[in-house]
């Protein structure tokens, strides 16, 4: 570990801090690397699942400062866990103040952040990053009019090219209250001024307070009863209830409006517009990517590099190599060699490079493996994200997604899950109800294959014809739309309202996708090796009982008498629990050795990629769900794949089409 490592929270206590704010896309994440470097420490918010970034900012004048990046938000007004987080992080704890990062491209969406800031009596500095590309279309800022309006410090910045972080690193000394103020209608200034009277003292200024609740921030109300047990919640419900009375609009509306119109002045005085001809283009392009008969050609562009990068270079070329060369030839042998001769214990040898070893099975397949697969998925990801064509890519499956009890953003988790399932399941956290990251998660573990998985099961699919692809795909997509709508009717709870910034068309920057993708991998090595070895050791010691054999006895009358596979298929769909692209090599081994016709190969490879979450997801699973949680989803997952595989088998038997 290295030796500035934030270690634990003690390491922070009693430095102050600031707190690092922004919408969604805006850079945060770049500026947060840049002002702290290797200063970081990650953890999850108290009472969350929400992971909140820690650095220390070596350079401040005070030595000891502490940059939080907090989750990004498009409100203070909470909507979902994310923005609940930022809002709580504001209130909880005396802050030097807030370095608020705007998209400079949008900056009506940042200021209204800026207004909230400054009701709320915090001390900020605006940063205006993606500069650049704001120039590039003919937008320019008067940044010492918006700084003068502000009554703050304003700093042009382009992260991602270090500009503006020295000017940064200077003001940051200097961050101070905003002057700006928003004149709210009168019935709302008195009903500002009675709250006021009677809520307790907080980080947050008492005006700041007033207009949240009078926003219907329910969630407020009970921090501040915590903070101040004597608060008297009646008195605050009959004065938002008397304010409403006087409009017919809900008053978080009202108050929009008005805030509106201010943005509108202030954008007004300080923007100068132009369109330019790379503007015009990326937009038609941004505009095409949504389009509902050309973003299917486009979309199936992205697929195919997708295959070609993750499927074809990276399950392909880069696994042989790493598997076959790196730990088949050096690194395996060689730590066969160092564990017999330091410690000449069968079962020691077993443990750690026999058949189910934790270096010979579990440490080799993450990372000979699946590292691999996962890195250019990352890459992949990286350049959807930094050219803009994710979020269009929500705007197009949102309608179908509502269907199913979900928003548009939940395609983000289902193409992570072509990566890794285990990953995909941590992201949900981004849908904004309980009942869409349930739902979300079912979906994943049910009939999304990783890309570990995939490439295996891609391997197999070229040696069977195309109507056997047509049923096997055909099977999957079907059972995630017939469960997806079942389950919103089944699940408890509402659906958010969609709602995505889409930010313009762009060439993707290298630096900036090679930098994503290494804190995402080194993510990957925290979060998922670990569990690779857990399940790997759970495996030995299953073996050693005699467990292994007895599990296969229990299946055997499931797989080849309702599903009609051989005797050893079994095996595959026990070590399928484990990682599910054993299970589909499993498969795929039968199928090269003529051991599976066409028709078992459809009935196995659908039911394959429809069974069981791998070990690894299921304890992921349980952590983001619960064990009951859990248990209900895998149990669940488990006989409808064999359901499925039971009426596909009856129906290829039956129609004789293959």
């Amino acid at each position: 570990m290295h030796e500035h490592h934030l270690k634990s929270e003690e390491a922070v206590n009693g430095a102050s801090t600031i707190v690092l704010l922004g919408n969604p896309n805006v850079g945060k994440s770049v500026i947060f690397g840049l002002l702290t470097g290797k200063y970081v420490d990650v953890s999850n918010y108290p009472g969350t699942t929400v992971e909140v970034s820690k650095g220390i900012m070596p350079f401040h004048k005070n030595g000891k400062l502490v940059l939080i990046d907090s989750p990004g938000v498009n409100s203070l007004i909470p909507r979902s866990e994310d923005e609940r987080i930022t809002r709580d992080i504001l209130l909880d704890k005396k802050h030097e103040g807030v370095v608020q990062v705007v998209d400079t491209k949008n900056l009506k969406r940042g200021l209204l952040i800026t207004l909230q800031l400054a009701e709320a009596g915090i001390p900020i500095i605006q940063v205006l990053n993606i500069y650049d590309e704001a120039t590039e279309r003919g937008i320019e800022v008067n940044r010492g009019k918006l700084a003068g309006i502000l009554g703050t410090r304003v700093i042009p910045m382009v992260a991602t090219e270090r500009m503006g972080l020295s000017d940064l690193k200077r003001d940051i000394n200097n961050l101070r209250k905003s002057s700006i103020t928003t004149n709210f209608n009168e019935h709302i200034e008195n009903a500002i001024k009675e709250l006021s009277a009677i809520l307790p003292e907080t980080y947050i200024s008492k005006r700041g307070l007033s207009l949240m609740l009078l926003s219907g921030d329910d969630t407020i109300i009970k921090k501040l009863k915590e903070m101040s047990p004597e608060l008297d919640l009646n008195r605050v419900k009959k004065i938002i209830d008397e304010t409403q009375n006087h409009f017919k609009d809900p008053l978080s509306y009202v108050i929009q409006r008005e805030r509106q119109t201010v943005i509108e002045d202030i954008y007004n005085k300080c923007v100068k517009s132009e369109g330019g001809t790379a503007a015009v283009i990326r937009t038609k392009i941004g505009n095409y990517s949504m389009h509902p008969v050309w973003g299917i050609p486009i979309l199936l562009f992205v697929l195919y590099f997708m295959y070609k990068l993750v499927g074809k270079f990276g399950a392909g070329v880069v696994v042989d190599f790493m598997e076959k060369t790196i730990f088949g030839q050096y690194i395996n042998p060689w730590l066969t060699i160092l564990i017999d001769t330091i410690i000449p214990i069968k079962i020691v040898h077993d443990a750690f490079v026999g058949e189910y070893g934790i270096i010979t099975m579990g440490v080799t397949y993450a990372v000979s493996i699946v590292l691999p697969i996962v890195s250019f998925f990352f890459i992949f990801f990286g350049i959807l994200e930094d050219s803009g064509y994710l979020p269009r890519l929500t705007v197009m499956s949102n309608r179908l997604f509502k269907k199913m009890g979900l928003s548009g953003k939940a395609v983000l988790p289902m193409v992570l899950g072509l990566g890794c399932d285990t990953m995909a399941t941590l992201t949900v956290r981004i849908l904004e109800t309980r009942k869409e990251r349930i739902i979300a998660t079912l979906l994943l573990a049910l009939g999304i294959p990783c890309s570990a998985q995939l490439g295996v099961v891609m391997g197999m699919l070229g040696g069977i014809s195309e109507r056997a692809l047509f049923f096997i795909v055909i099977t999957v997509l079907l059972q995630l739309l017939i469960v997806g709508y079942l389950a919103s009717k089944v699940v408890p709870g509402k659906s958010s309202d969609f709602f995505m910034e889409l930010p313009p068309i762009r060439i993707p920057k290298f630096s900036n996708i090679l930098r994503k993708t290494y804190y995402r991998v080194k993510w990957f090595l925290k979060e998922a090796v670990p569990l690779f070895i857990i399940g790997t050791f759970s495996l030995f010691i299953l073996d050693r009982l005699g467990a292994l054999k007895i599990i296969e006895k229990i299946a055997n009358p499931v797989v080849t008498g309702i599903l009609g596979l051989p005797d050893k298929a079994t095996w595959a769909f026990i070590v399928g629990f484990l990682r599910r692209d054993y299970g589909a090599a499993g498969l795929f081994y039968l199928q090269k050795n003529n051991q599976l016709d066409l028709i078992q190969t459809t009935v196995g490879v659908a039911v394959m990629i429809l069974f069981v979450p791998c070990l690894a997801n299921f304890l992921v699973i349980i952590k983001e769900q619960g064990l009951k949680r859990a248990t209900m989803i895998v149990s669940f997952i488990f006989f409808y794949a064999v359901f499925v595989g039971w009426v596909l088998n009856l129906l290829l038997h039956s129609i004789r089409i293959l």
